[in-house]
């Protein structure tokens, strides 16, 4: 009776923190999310130590705590970065789409090749812009080169995205682990929540917070 008392009086005068943290969990869980991000294979875009902020309503809404899907909202566009749940990788992953079901995508010496056309490119050899339909985004490419770099053509299947990293020549996306299925998206990456600069004793780029990806 005592312990019943107890719990009862425990909740009675912290409920309002306990229905705060439900609720930060129900939105995490069902809505929005943030992510650390550990490694550099979306430079220049998102450098690590950026927090990610990722609309999980951007493509449909599932059941919180759950991979079941009530309805879509949407579907992912090229050039959008998304956050998945690889099991080709056993790993969470963010990359950029570049190709959706029913295109034919090639990459030649790191150009890419749309539905037999090649995208369009601008700047330096190592940091260049490319031009993926209507997003205009930043790409990395190392001049030590890759086997990454090119690959042959080929068609995206129902279902299915085909991703690439910004860094090119050094990110395990399409290239490596295959195609991603639809419903291993977690959700469409928008912007930057905070960053905190690993090299400088974890200080924050303040430039960075709340910036929108492109």
């Amino acid at each position: 009776m005592k312990k019943g008392l107890s719990l009862k009086k425990i909740w009675q005068e912290n409920k309002s923190f306990f229905i705060f943290l439900g609720l930060m969990l129900f939105v995490r869980a069902g809505v929005a999310d943030w992510y650390y991000i550990p490694s550099g294979s979306m430079e220049p875009t998102i450098e690590v130590g950026d927090r990610i902020f990722v609309n999980k309503l951007a493509y449909d809404v599932k059941v919180p705590f759950t991979d079941i899907s009530l309805t879509e909202t949407g579907s992912p566009a090229r050039g959008d970065i998304i956050v998945f749940d690889s099991k080709a990788a056993n790993n969470r992953l963010i990359k950029r789409v570049v190709g959706l079901p029913g295109d034919r995508i090639a990459m030649r010496n790191n150009v890419l090749y749309l539905n037999n056309q090649p995208l369009h490119y601008s700047g330096d050899d190592e940091d260049q812009q490319e031009q993926l339909g209507e997003v205009l985004h930043q790409i990395h490419i190392d001049k030590t080169g890759s086997p990454l770099s090119s690959f042959d053509t080929v068609t995206v299947p129902e279902h299915h995205v085909l991703v690439l990293g910004d860094n090119r020549n050094n990110s395990a996306d399409s290239r490596v682990h295959g195609f991603i299925p639809m419903d291993e998206i977690i959700g469409k990456a928008s912007h930057i929540a905070y960053s905190l600069d690993n090299d400088n004793a974890y200080m924050p780029r303040i430039a960075r917070t709340f910036q929108a990806l492109e």
